[in-house]
C-alpha cells in the first residue's frame, strides 16, 4: 500500500486536522459529505432567470470539495483520515479529482484509499473542454488516448485492492439534482467482454438495483474491512 508514495509523488496537497485521540471518522465524514452534497445540489438546480450564471463542471467540483474540506476541518476530522486534492495536471494524468485515504498512525501509510472522479451531466461536460485539451498537452500520447475513466481505473488497479474508484454523479438522466456514486475496487473485472468503460457502463450499475448505501455505510465498510476481496457499492449522497 505504501508504494503510492513512491510511484505518485505528485500527491502533495493534503488537508489534515489533528486530534489528541483517535475517533470514529464515520459520522464526521458523513456530516461533511452531507453538507457538501446539499451545497452542490443547490448550484446544480439553480436557474438564473437572466441566463447569465451557470456553474461550470470544474466550479461544481470545487464547490463540493471545498465545502467538504471546510466542514471536515471545522468538525476536527482525525489525523487518520486525509483528503488530497488533485491539480489539473494530476486530474488529467490519473483521472481522479481528489483522493480520500485512511492512513496508518505515525507512518502515514495509506491503509485504504478512495479515488474520486466526478461525472457531470453530458450537457455540462463540454464546457471545460478547452482547459482539458490544454492540460492534455502535458501527458504522453499513450495516456492522452485513454478516457479519464480508464485512467482512474488503471490508477486504482496499479495501487491494489485497497484502492477504490468512486465515480460520483452530479446529476443523472432525468434527475439533474441527483448526487450518487458507484464505488468498486474491481471495475476492470466487472467489465464484460465487449463492454466499453464509459459513463454508460458506470451508470448501468444503477439499473435494477434494490440496495443503495449511504456515505456513512460506505466509509464504515471500507475502513473497517481488512480483507482485499472485491467490493462494489452504490451510494446515494443526496
Amino acid at each position: 500500500m505504501g508504494q503510492i508514495k513512491t510511484k505518485f509523488r505528485l500527491f502533495k496537497d493534503s488537508f489534515r486536522k489533528a486530534t489528541d485521540t483517535p475517533r470514529d471518522i464515520t459520522p464526521l465524514f458523513s456530516d461533511s459529505v452531507q453538507l457538501a452534497s446539499a451545497t452542490t445540489q443547490e448550484y446544480l438546480l439553480f436557474q438564473d432567470p437572466e441566463r447569465k450564471f451557470r456553474p461550470t463542471c470544474s466550479a461544481l467540483t470545487e464547490i463540493f470539495l471545498m465545502t467538504y474540506i471546510s466542514q471536515s476541518v471545522q468538525l476536527k476530522m482525525p489525523d487518520m483520515f486525509i483528503c488530497t486534492a488533485m491539480t489539473r495536471e494530476q486530474r488529467v494524468l490519473l483521472g481522479a479529482d481528489w483522493v480520500w485515504a485512511v492512513v496508518e498512525g505515525h507512518t502515514r501509510h495509506p491503509r485504504v484509499q478512495v479515488a474520486v472522479q466526478v461525472l457531470h451531466l453530458p450537457g455540462r461536460e463540454s464546457e471545460d473542454a478547452d482547459g482539458i485539451v490544454e492540460a492534455l498537452g502535458l501527458a504522453c500520447a499513450k495516456l492522452a488516448s485513454k478516457t479519464r475513466l480508464e485512467k482512474m481505473i488503471d490508477f486504482c488497479s496499479s495501487v491494489g485492492k485497497d484502492c477504490y474508484a468512486l465515480f460520483l454523479f452530479f446529476g443523472r438522466s432525468g434527475d439533474p439534482g441527483n448526487i450518487s456514486g458507484v464505488l468498486s475496487n474491481s471495475f476492470r473485472a466487472l467489465c464484460t467482454r465487449g463492454s466499453k468503460m464509459n459513463r454508460a457502463f458506470i451508470e448501468s450499475f444503477f439499473k435494477g438495483s434494490r440496495y443503495v448505501s449511504t456515505p456513512a455505510a460506505m466509509m464504515h465498510t471500507i475502513s473497517q474491512s481488512r480483507q482485499e476481496g472485491p467490493l462494489t457499492m452504490l451510494i446515494q449522497f443526496i
